[in-house]
């Protein structure tokens, strides 16, 4: 199903809001997503959600810290039961492995997902940090250095998903910087609608303002829906 394939963030700051959010949309897409802003205002409470609704959880908390507080991170998620869960992948080698074992330590019903770049960064940007290479290379190393410590997931923009799939052909994709067209991209850099998306071979798209601030939230989902559906075909 089509829908399955859409990631909601409750990017809000209230857990009444995220409920409200996900009473009226979580029929329409196939994943939860929970950030920073709403997990550090709730706390693991909000997770419950996934579960009232029947759906998987993605907590996106980009861990990236010393190999130990990772690892005892990983393994609190996996306690709650969160279907999918960031982590940095220039986090390093060691952190990456101990993250990866601990997951898979925990029932294995645990996907973590290997963040690249940032959507909302560019080439520019990353040259400030002292990156040199061209930047779809440097997201593909990063996945590399994941992929060779037990990480089966990633997280990348659009523009880079091709190469990402070419390269890992079993891997799952997870994209933000969707945005259907004639819709703001806002501090996205590099974007792609969801049919470029899924053509070039992502499993989910995070989408968020576009449905979330949309006049018709639930329309817009189905939109999006009909959209993946015909890229699928």
């Amino acid at each position: 199903m089509p829908h399955r394939r859409i990631v909601l963030p409750l990017d809000v700051a209230t857990e009444a809001e995220a409920r409200r959010l996900a009473d009226g949309l979580a029929a329409h897409v196939g994943v939860l997503k929970i950030g920073l802003e709403l997990f550090t205002a709730a706390g693991p409470s909000v997770l419950a959600l996934g579960a009232a609704h029947q759906r998987d959880v993605f907590l996106d908390l980009k861990l990236h810290d010393i190999p130990e507080t990772v690892d005892r991170a990983v393994a609190a998620a996996a306690s709650h039961g969160v279907r999918y869960l960031t982590v940095h992948a220039s986090g390093g080698a060691t952190m990456l492995r101990r993250a990866a074992a601990r997951a898979e330590s925990s029932g294995g019903k645990l996907t973590l997902l290997a963040v690249t770049v940032l959507t909302s960064i560019d080439a520019a940007e990353l040259a400030e940090i002292g990156v040199t290479r061209p930047l779809a290379e440097h997201a593909v190393a990063l996945a590399r250095l994941a992929w060779a410590q037990g990480i089966r997931g990633f997280v990348c923009s659009p523009l880079e998903v091709a190469a990402m799939r070419k390269e890992f052909p079993e891997a799952t994709l997870v994209v933000p910087g969707v945005r259907p067209r004639g819709t703001d991209a806002g501090d996205q850099r590099r974007v792609a609608t969801p049919a470029e998306a899924i053509r070039a071979g992502a499993d989910l798209l995070v989408i968020g303002r576009p449905i979330r601030d949309a006049a018709d939230p639930a329309a817009a989902a189905r939109a999006i829906s009909e959209e993946i559906a015909g890229a699928c075909a």
